[in-house]
């Protein structure tokens, strides 16, 4: 059965890595760079200066990238880069770099269809994201794309992965006792580690706190966390990186030439040699942490309270800047430059443990604990918001809140599962979601064009650019 998921996994990747990255490649050349012109307006939305209480959405621009940055930077950034890791070598590194750099453009498109042709769910409460902007702009021919998306989401951004690796890390290093990892009981035929499940529990529990109060209070929670677990790994890493300063120009020139030889690639080969499977490999773990096409960032950013939705086309091309220029390239240089990735058997969080402490010692151990935790909890926070928003936009808001208990739940089965079925189970769902992501921003892509050029002549006419 593993392998079979594994199997649909690659297969269904293959085209959608076609979509993502000359998806991506259209947006930018297409808005011919307009977006990346104004770095500087975009750092002025995100600090509130344009922030206006009286406008529609249910939370302010930072508390939106703060949503979207709380599931994109999660397990994925330490994990997800480890797998690509040990799986492509350096190299992989360099093709998440290109998913990104196309991703920004990407979620710059989609994130501002969001806010442009947001609609009201069973509620009466304005919404954004793919499924609204398929249904308001593009009409009913082309709902069915809509519910594809909203099933996609509800099975793609359940939490058994970021479960999944939280639980594992907590017990390689928080736990030491041997006999209590042995521990085991019986339920409906299966056996199930006692540790794992108490783990899960606990994890439901801090979730449920947050997830039943809304978006509001995921924003809130998101807002004050997210900069903090940032810092707290970036300050982490970047002592691991100066400890192994001699080693970094060897590596960073690896992660280029090792992009097109693909000398330490262990996968199977795609595209038809093995440089076509780092490439699959490398774009699959990116797509994943950063999740540019696949839909979620807009879901968030449509929720902002805004009436100019080039500002959140703005803000949303940040996440995945964040995310994998910034912190997948750090847990990607820790593992690196420390020797781990050629030395240990390791793979996913357990890699990357064991990087962090052949240069901290029990010290990076711990740190690594402490910032696995938060970037899973927070994930854990913001991906049932978009599960929920899926489930309502199908069903009603009464059933999106009947989602959330469903969601609670898979938080247990995920720290018991096993970590390659749960990212190929994700991965599958997240492919799906890319194409109505995509599909409905190239056909109304034109749109946001003559909207940004009107938001921008405006702007410099009123002294704000």
């Amino acid at each position: 059965m593993s392998e079979l998921i594994s199997n649909i996994a690659t297969g269904v990747w293959t085209p959608v890595l076609f979509l993502l990255i000359f998806g991506g490649l259209f947006f930018l050349i297409y808005s011919r760079f307009a977006q990346y012109k104004y770095f500087k307006h975009t750092i002025d939305i995100l600090r509130g200066k344009f922030n206006n209480p009286n406008d529609p959405g249910q939370i302010n621009a930072y508390e939106a990238l703060s949503t979207a940055l709380a599931s994109t930077v999660g397990m994925g950034n330490i994990a997800g880069v480890a797998a690509a890791i040990s799986i492509g070598g350096p190299g992989a590194l360099f093709w998440m770099w290109v998913t990104a750099f196309v991703g920004m453009s990407t979620n710059f498109f989609t994130s501002t269809l969001s806010v442009m042709f947001r609609g009201k769910d069973s509620a009466g409460t304005i919404q954004g994201g793919p499924m609204y902007v398929i249904r308001e702009a593009l009409g009913k021919k082309w709902y069915p794309l809509a519910v594809l998306f909203s099933l996609c989401a509800m099975i793609g951004c359940l939490p058994i992965f970021q479960a999944n690796q939280l639980t594992q890390v907590i017990i390689d290093i928080g736990v030491n006792s041997e006999s209590l990892k042995a521990s085991s009981f019986t339920l409906l035929g299966f056996e199930i580690s006692t540790l794992k499940f108490t783990i899960g529990t606990i994890l439901m529990i801090i979730s449920g706190i947050v997830i039943i109060g809304g978006i509001q209070r995921i924003g809130k929670w998101a807002g004050k966390m997210v900069p903090l677990m940032i810092i707290l790994y970036f300050l982490t890493v970047i002592s691991i990186i100066l400890i192994n300063a001699s080693e970094v120009p060897r590596y960073l020139w690896m992660v280029i030439t090792d992009a097109f030889a693909a000398n330490h690639y262990h996968g199977n080969p795609a595209l038809g040699g093995v440089v076509g499977g780092l490439i699959v490999a490398g774009v699959r773990r990116a797509s994943f942490s950063n999740e540019a096409g696949i839909g979620t960032a807009p879901m968030a950013l449509g929720a902002s309270k805004s009436t100019e939705p080039i500002r959140e086309g703005l803000v949303s091309m940040i996440s995945p800047a964040i995310d994998t220029l910034l912190v997948c390239t750090l847990t990607a240089l820790a593992i690196l430059v420390t020797g781990v990735w050629q030395t240990s058997e390791a793979n996913g969080v357990t890699l990357t443990a064991t990087a962090f402490e052949s240069s901290l010692g029990n010290t990076g151990k711990i740190l690594l604990l402490i910032c696995a935790f938060f970037f899973a909890i927070t994930s854990l926070f913001s991906y049932s918001y978009y599960g929920n928003k899926a489930m309502s936009f199908l069903a009603g808001v009464k059933a999106g809140k009947y989602y959330d208990y469903f969601y609670l739940t898979t938080i247990v089965l995920g720290a018991i599962l096993s970590m390659q079925d749960v990212m190929n189970i994700i991965d599958v769902a997240y492919a799906l979601m890319a194409f109505p992501t995509m599909i409905s921003g190239f056909i109304l892509a034109p749109k946001v064009m003559t909207e940004a050029r009107s938001y921008f002549i405006r702007m410099k006419q009123e002294g704000k650019l």
